[in-house]
């Protein structure tokens, strides 16, 4: 199949126009190009924005269902809400649980992952610091003990992608090391931890910061904390969520100045709220309270992960990058596709040959107009297929 585009944006260059040629039977990019097709198209896409699929690495749910809740029809519910927003790699994130909970929730979402349904797991706690428990039960919170890091690691038999824990914990630093040995992504987040303790988790082999800022001890002159020891590592990509509530545009700006391209992430934290009406859910054990899209911990102002979708990430990342539109869109298609899915060794989702075909067809305004994975349309042009 051979579609050509206005503007086709591989994460390496932008084409303009651009063409890209698929393999029907292996679904993958046989080639791509810039200026006239080699052949006639068989599908003009026309005057649209062609990016590589996005990837996104921390999300707990969406169109009414929670991945926590360990069944398969509420994990495909949750999966064509976001692959119908451009999300074409799925990342699901469970929160603080009991240990036998924890065990079940991790088994129950490894068969989705062994199905092919989603593409990994990612654990934000149940290691994490009580006093920036978030949207988090901190009567479930606990230290990381090497037997339990171990089941939870067996029970999920390599679906596990990546940990969040907080390292000031006790037995932090071994845990980290026990889940870089087991080919596990250990992450710093919801933590209380001091610039010398983050140091040392990064140094024990920690390589994401989760959603920077949030949960997390704020920077003081005189102690500067996570944030700095996080920002200042090249070895770290640090999370943020775009969704115009967790952080402001002017932090944003400022991360991706002072990190780099290629060291940023947008992810969502999409709780099961997210494409519904205002109202209460649950995230894990705990009542969410949903206003004006806002989610809150139900009572009090704690934000409880956020009702975003990729595509609204990524037009936060457009508008407010201070950019010229090609670098914005650039750094975008980076943020949101490329850099997520090296920060947790998942293959690139750039559009070069050899690739999966998985690619978002954007609009003018950069609303999803097409969505293909695996060389299938998950939707075209605004229709299902």
């Amino acid at each position: 199949m051979l579609m050509t585009a206005d503007t086709l944006i591989t994460g390496r260059e932008v084409l303009r126009p651009g063409w890209i040629d698929i393999s029907e039977g292996r679904r993958i990019v046989r080639t791509v190009g810039a200026g006239p097709a080699p052949r006639p198209a068989d599908r003009d896409l026309g005057a649209v924005v062609v990016v590589p699929g996005f990837v996104d690495t921390h999300v707990h749910g969406g169109a009414g269902a929670d991945f926590s809740a360990m069944s398969t029809a509420d994990t495909a519910t949750a999966v064509a809400w976001h692959r119908h927003h451009g999300t074409t790699t799925l990342i699901a994130s469970l929160v603080t649980a009991g240990q036998d909970e924890l065990l079940r929730q991790v088994r129950a979402l490894a068969e989705d992952v062994r199905a092919g349904l989603i593409d990994g797991i990612h654990l934000e706690g149940p290691w994490l610091s009580a006093r920036r428990c978030g949207a988090h039960l901190p009567s479930l919170m606990r230290d990381p003990n090497p037997a339990e890091v171990r089941r939870v690691l067996d029970a999920g038999a390599g679906a596990v992608r990546m940990i969040t824990l907080a390292p000031e914990r006790d037995g932090a630093l071994p845990a980290i090391a026990s889940m870089v040995g087991a080919g596990v992504v250990a992450a710093v987040g919801h933590t209380e931890a001091t610039y010398a303790q983050t140091r040392a988790a990064i140094d024990a082999g920690a390589t994401v910061g989760t959603h920077l800022f949030n949960a997390m001890r704020p920077i003081d002159r005189r102690e500067p904390g996570p944030i700095v020891a996080l920002l200042e590592d090249d070895r770290v990509t640090v999370e943020l969520i775009t969704d115009g509530v967790h952080v402001d545009p002017a932090i944003y700006r400022h991360v991706t100045r002072s990190v780099g391209a290629d060291l940023v992430s947008l992810v969502t934290d999409a709780m099961s709220a997210t494409g519904m009406a205002d109202g209460v859910y649950h995230l894990g054990p705990l009542a969410v309270e949903v206003v004006d899209g806002v989610a809150r911990v139900a009572g009090t102002d704690t934000i409880a992960g956020s009702t975003a979708t990729m595509d609204r990430a990524f037009r936060f990342a457009v508008a407010h990058s201070g950019l010229p539109r090609d670098e914005a869109l650039a750094l975008a298609v980076r943020q949101a596709s490329i850099n997520p899915a090296r920060a947790l060794g998942l293959p690139s989702p750039a559009l070069v040959p050899g690739a999966a075909a998985d690619l978002v067809v954007l609009d003018s305004d950069l609303a999803v107009a097409g969505v293909l994975r695996r060389g299938s349309w998950v939707i075209e042009r605004g229709c299902e297929h």
